[in-house]
């Protein structure tokens, strides 16, 4: 379950990419790390299930809701790092949450959702502007070319292909000195890190279902984030990490351990 990797990095194009872990109770989703970026990249060609992940239709403007936790620390975020209302888009908006809160907050929001079921639950509920569309393949509407002061993209990036791609739509959408906010899990966090560690070691094993297919195609740490954001013209402000509980939230913004990051980007 060791060597080298027969494709290159989606980042940087190195040839050098090195076993990293695997998934699956048989091993055979296989990622393999950059030495020279530090992406974690999975071997595309195992195969890949992006309709794992379900729908849910919470409200987004019920306060109390705790899935709904996760979009207002987001928003606190943008409150305590970027001025005041402007133009706010939220790719793989889900159920609106974020968009209901910039909306609240006197911003112009707009959405772009993959699930029309999803887009229509949406503008039903918050009379918001919600295109429905694969970020990769989906043009900009007339006037979104260089109209937003900030993109979010929360829990997508991880599951598509051509970051750089995605990085250079996202550029477009932008203003300049706009910004680019990125939430997706964190590879390097300590407790994936020993876990890694106990399995190389033989002390743990984890159990997948049946029918487990591996969903993300590419993981991220500080590093490979920066990267990326260099890449691509943008200036990487702030990574911190997450979590829905409020002491340990408290901890990981200040110490970047955790297993979720967010990132905040400028176009430079």
């Amino acid at each position: 379950m060791t060597g080298e990797a027969s494709f290159p990095c989606r980042l940087c194009g190195s040839h050098n990419l090195q076993f990293y872990f695997a998934l699956g109770n048989d091993g055979r989703f296989r990622y393999y790390r950059c030495p020279d970026c530090a992406l974690v990249n999975y071997d595309l060609a195992q195969g890949l299930d992006q309709e794992q992940y379900s729908l849910e239709f919470i409200d987004p403007t019920d306060d109390q809701a705790r899935r709904n936790l996760d979009k207002d620390q987001s928003w606190a975020f943008i409150q305590r790092q970027l001025p005041g209302p402007g133009r706010l888009l939220d790719i793989g908006c889900g159920t609106g949450r974020l968009l209901y809160l910039a909306q609240r907050a006197g911003w112009q929001a707009k959405g772009l959702e993959l699930s029309a079921p999803m887009a229509a639950f949406v503008r039903d509920k918050l009379g918001v502007e919600v295109v429905v569309g694969d970020f990769l393949a989906t043009e900009p509407a007339p006037g979104d070319a260089a109209a937003y002061d900030v993109v979010c993209l929360r829990h997508v990036l991880e599951h598509l292909p051509d970051g750089l791609g995605a990085m250079a739509r996202i550029r477009a959408l932008l203003r300049p000195g706009g910004y680019f906010l990125a939430e997706m899990p964190n590879v390097e966090a300590w407790s994936k890190r020993w876990r890694r560690l106990a399995e190389r070691a033989g002390l743990h094993r984890r159990r997948f279902p049946e029918n487990f297919v591996a969903g993300h195609c590419n993981e991220y740490s500080r590093r490979s984030f920066q990267e990326l954001c260099r890449r691509s013209g943008f200036e990487l402000l702030r990574w911190e990490t997450y979590s829905k509980k409020p002491l340990a939230n408290w901890l990981l913004n200040r110490v970047p351990i955790g297993t979720k990051a967010r990132a905040l980007a400028r176009l430079a």
